[in-house]
């Protein structure tokens, strides 16, 4: 078998077993199919994911059923005001061992997981917050000048409460910036809601099955990078990052009126690889502008601060997104 029927049957095994794993979770997660994606994508691209809705729609229950799902290590961290960093990182303490002789001895917090819940994350005070900035952006812990490596693959999936901000600390640009995403979870259907009454009410119980294992997540994070991407696409990308800077010369007046601070470098090297952790997930081996014009909204809706003209005029980060998709058409010239 070549080099190139290898990796063909590499991509196709992968998108079978992605396929396998979505289903799984839909068989018991009712709808947010979208969201649902988003939060795979991320997963696949190495990223860390910040996921936004009202109370009761699921968004805990959707991280834990995705890693068992995966069968990842599972921990839930419930943010609250008097949480500590050492609460989420650890810390060392005194132990004896046989002799009576006294050492520091690490004992983990629940960041050592493969995936964490930040439960409510806006709840916790800018300190806690910041600890886990390390974690999230060098997968590393440091204690008492000692550096712990996180486990491998490491996800952060943080929620918060859009409505209930009494008792919160809004997250710092620097650390809502590392988060590949913000998803937005809606509000389900009618439908959906008669679905999950008959799901979540009635007495039979199921169970998920564990249809992929951390060493799959490895292999599949390693093959999303291995998508191709032109270089007319990377360019397009370029350009939807630098026309949300209301400075840059070729920006569109909408982001001139209403943006105060655009996307970084960041922002793009997250939009190229969730556009190709999207392809992955679809089976193809290249990036295609359609991958970029999904998760370009998702990319970029907590990168961009809007000033007091945009909020009076009720303008939203998820509009001007849409703005500069239809603007920025340096594909369709």
């Amino acid at each position: 078998m070549s080099v190139i029927e290898e990796k063909a049957q590499e991509f196709s095994q992968a998108a079978e077993l992605i396929v396998k794993v979505k289903e799984e979770v839909q068989s018991f997660i009712v709808g947010q199919e979208e969201v649902i994606d988003q939060v795979l994508w991320s997963m696949f691209a190495c990223g860390h994911v910040l996921l936004e809705g009202l109370p009761g729609l699921g968004k805990t229950m959707l991280i834990k059923t995705i890693s068992e799902c995966l069968d990842l290590k599972f921990s839930r961290i419930q943010f609250t005001p008097d949480i500590m960093p050492s609460d989420i990182t650890g810390t060392m303490l005194l132990q004896p061992d046989d002799k009576g002789k006294q050492s520091f001895i690490f004992h983990e917090g629940p960041l050592f997981a493969n995936m964490v819940l930040a439960d409510e994350i806006n709840r916790a005070t800018p300190k806690t917050q910041s600890a886990l900035l390390e974690a999230m952006g060098e997968k590393t812990v440091t204690i008492m000048g000692e550096t712990k490596i996180m486990a491998k693959p490491f996800f952060v999936l943080a929620t918060q409460n859009p409505i209930d901000m009494e008792g919160t600390y809004p997250l710092p640009e620097a650390q809502t910036d590392r988060f590949i995403c913000k998803v937005d979870v809606n509000y389900p259907t009618k439908a959906e809601l008669k679905e999950i009454v008959k799901r979540t009410t009635g007495a039979s119980e199921r169970s998920l099955e564990k249809v992929a294992s951390v060493d799959d997540v490895v292999f599949l994070q390693k093959l999303a990078k291995e998508i191709l991407i032109s270089e007319d696409l990377i360019e397009y990308a370029v350009d939807l990052i630098s026309s949300t800077h209301p400075g840059a010369s070729d920006a569109p007046e909408i982001v001139k009126q209403y943006v105060q601070y655009g996307s970084g470098p960041r922002g793009l090297q997250s939009l190229i690889s969730m556009a190709k952790s999207r392809a992955l997930c679809l089976g193809r081996y290249h990036v295609s502008v359609g991958d970029l014009k999904q998760t370009v909204k998702a990319v970029l809706r907590h990168r961009l601060l809007l000033n007091f003209e945009a909020e009076a005029n009720g303008m939203t980060t998820d509009m001007i997104i849409d703005r500069l998709i239809e603007e920025v058409g340096a594909l369709n010239k």
